[in-house]
């Protein structure tokens, strides 16, 4: 998700299914590059596709979204507890 393309790519898809050709148009990249950024998406778990014809169409897969999502909750919290302990820490001026 790091990837700029990669996000656009997902924020594509947070409108709805969508084969390489229309993502593409929308991108400042090739389809072949599209493909490969969506073959890393799916390998992540974030997008599932299904073969409609001769074109194959993506979507996000709920369950990976949510998978990621937890993973960044547990790391927002972790963030949350060091910065809460950091700040209730007594400086020098309170010593």
């Amino acid at each position: 998700m790091g990837d700029p393309t990669r996000l656009a790519i997902m924020e594509q898809l947070a409108n709805g299914p969508r084969a390489v050709v229309e993502l593409a148009k929308e991108l400042p990249v090739s389809r072949p590059a599209v493909s490969q950024h969506l073959r890393v998406l799916k390998d992540a778990g974030l997008v599932i596709d299904q073969p409609v014809g001769n074109r194959r169409i993506y979507c996000i897969d709920p369950k990976g979204l949510a998978a990621l999502r937890a993973h960044l909750d547990r790391f927002w919290e972790k963030a949350l507890v060091a910065y809460k302990a950091t700040i209730e820490q007594p400086n020098e001026e309170d010593r």
